[in-house]
């Protein structure tokens, strides 16, 4: 059986910041798990980078591990910092926008697929 858990080392702590590099100008995805009702990925935003609003079939939680995001939600913006969680509800648009450096784990669960 394959693993579930992919680019991260069974029986390794790590830091999760550390594992996606930021790169000037860009956003760096890294994904860790993803099937039919779940996915976790990892992302690193240049500073002043942005995914634009959009909405996902299921709810997204996002777990600021570096820097400061703001997440917009129904038009209503909130600043992440490093060590909070914001919950961004299935079919609401939203949008993710890097204040500063900003490294984020997003978990997007689906129980309709």
């Amino acid at each position: 059986m394959e693993p579930i858990i992919k680019n991260i080392a069974p029986r390794t702590v790590v830091r999760l910041a550390d594992q996606v590099a930021y790169l000037p100008g860009q956003i760096v995805s890294r994904t860790l798990a993803q099937d039919a009702h779940h996915s976790v990925t990892l992302f690193a935003f240049d500073a002043g980078e942005e995914i634009s609003t959009h909405e996902a079939g299921g709810d997204a939680f996002v777990l600021a591990l570096d820097g400061t995001g703001r997440i917009t939600i129904a038009g209503e913006e909130f600043d992440v910092h490093a060590g909070e969680a914001i919950v961004m509800p299935a079919r609401v648009p939203h949008a993710v926008f890097a204040t500063t450096r900003f490294t984020m784990m997003l978990t997007v669960l689906n129980a309709s697929a």
